[in-house]
């Protein structure tokens, strides 16, 4: 199975909600050479955010895997090869990550690294984000998006069905706020 998570950060959102610069915050959520990253960045409330949603693309990934949640952010730990690409890394697995950055939020695909799947998502309101999905699986398996029905694995991973047959490889649907995105690939 390649499984394949996302996440979204409302920027304007976690401006108001979330002080990550009180006392313990950074601590709790990031390792040692992530905070130091933070303090380093030329924007640290866009680093503080960019790992957040690194960390938390990758960890429904692994999830996906393993169906078992659990709350452990500083076990997964962040690396950066360029602005935009990077990945994270949690006990043996390794997921690459992409990010991509506009002035009302952030959003970061993972995936499996090795993983040559083609990945379809999109980004958009976040009432519309199913809509959007099913529509979008529509297009890419020739079926009505009426009859495309959505089933939760036991971690509330979705996964897309037409007629008792999964399309869906590996889905991951984020909302923060304003925003909702989704990620999928496609059963063969």
């Amino acid at each position: 199975m390649h499984n394949i998570g996302n996440d979204i950060v409302d920027l304007n959102l976690a401006k108001t909600q979330s002080n990550w610069q009180r006392k313990g915050f950074l601590e709790k959520q990031f390792t040692q050479k992530e905070q130091e990253e933070i303090r380093d960045a030329e924007n640290p409330f866009l680093k503080v955010w960019q790992f957040w949603s690194m960390k938390e693309a990758a960890y429904k990934c692994y999830t996906q895997k393993i169906e078992k949640r659990f709350f452990a952010p500083q076990k997964f730990e962040c690396s950066l090869i360029s602005k935009t690409e990077g990945f994270v890394l949690f006990k043996d697995h390794k997921y690459g990550t992409s990010t991509s950055f506009n002035p009302f939020y952030i959003h970061t695909i993972a995936k499996e690294e090795n993983n040559e799947v083609v990945i379809f998502s999109k980004i958009g309101s976040s009432k519309k984000t199913h809509i959007d999905l099913k529509i979008q699986l529509a297009i890419e398996t020739g079926v009505l998006s009426e009859e495309i029905i959505k089933i939760k694995t036991t971690v509330g991973a979705p996964l897309f069905y037409h007629k008792k047959k999964l399309l869906t490889k590996s889905c991951s649907i984020s909302h923060h706020g304003n925003y909702g995105a989704f990620v999928f690939s496609l059963e063969k």
